[in-house]
């Protein structure tokens, strides 16, 4: 493997990482903070690659796509909070499961009803279908360029969000000890609708700008709702660090895996989950 080549499945390897980091971030603060297991998340991804394809076929712009797809996602995510996850918050994590395994079938069915059984694609907009030339024959895309920067900056806001703001302080006192911070004054209630909302945005928005990098197809949450359980559990339930780093970690090795050893590519993240557990079965990092 040259050095561009070399270069190139790095720069692969960290898109793909900050993508699986903006779907992680979503799960696991829905679960360290809310104490909710939430299979359905994989569908918000898929909500989202369908909104990218139906806003953009609509108004011809990937950019106001993006922008509506956001809002109208975290409003989704809020509604849903808000008229159903509230009433489990107290209930047992097997009740929590059985609910959000009957979600991925009414949003499947939604989603046939919507936007039928048919595979979509979504296009690159034309600003972004040019590539960088690394040498005389090998080019790395600008779009993928451009899919991680979006999750880095990302990544960055919602670090900012719960380290630099009086509402990260408060989630920050929910996930800690969310009796002890409804003492002190903070809206619990309206705390976890932000939060399911803004785990639901997360996700729909990493489908989104995923989209036009992949075929938009029904039940297409499922495998990176695997993923996404693969990267909470080695960086640690309900910690943003961890999902970030585990995220990164799980994007080396899936991605270099395939080049380097496709014979058993697909079971190498998971035998470095078996690892990460035996070395720290909390996690690397814990909340």
């Amino acid at each position: 493997m040259g050095f561009a080549d070399f270069l190139i499945q790095i720069l692969n390897s960290v898109q793909y990482g900050l993508l699986l980091f903006m779907l992680a971030a979503g799960l696991t603060l829905i679960f360290g903070i809310m104490g909710v297991v939430n299979l359905a998340h994989g569908s918000f991804y898929m909500l989202g690659a369908y909104l990218a394809y139906g806003i953009t076929a609509k108004l011809s712009s990937f950019g106001l796509a993006l922008a509506a797809g956001a809002v109208l996602s975290f409003a989704f995510g809020w509604l849903l909070e808000k008229g159903l996850f509230r009433f489990f918050y107290t209930r047992d994590h097997l009740d929590q499961v059985l609910l959000t395994f009957g979600l991925i079938y009414l949003f499947e069915e939604l989603r046939s009803i919507v936007w039928g059984n048919d595979v979509h694609g979504v296009p690159i907009p034309e600003w972004l279908r040019g590539s960088i030339a690394l040498t005389d024959t090998l080019a790395y895309p600008h779009y993928r360029l451009f899919v991680a920067g979006v999750c880095l900056l990302l990544a960055l806001a919602l670090w900012a969000l719960i380290h630099r703001t009086r509402l990260g302080m408060h989630i920050r006192a929910g996930s800690f000890n969310r009796t002890m911070a409804q003492a002190l004054g903070v809206d619990i209630e309206r705390l976890y609708a932000i939060v399911f909302a803004m785990g639901v945005a997360l996700a729909a928005i990493a489908g989104m700008v995923a989209a036009p990098l992949s075929s938009v197809y029904p039940n297409m949450g499922g495998q990176v709702l695997i993923m996404c359980f693969v990267v909470v559990v080695i960086g640690g339930i309900g910690s943003i660090r961890g999902a970030f780093i585990a995220a990164l970690l799980v994007g080396l090795v899936d991605t270099f895996g395939k080049v380097l050893l496709p014979g058993v590519a697909s079971m190498l993240v998971y035998v470095l989950m078996a690892l990460v557990l035996l070395w720290r079965p909390q996690g690397l990092f814990k909340n």
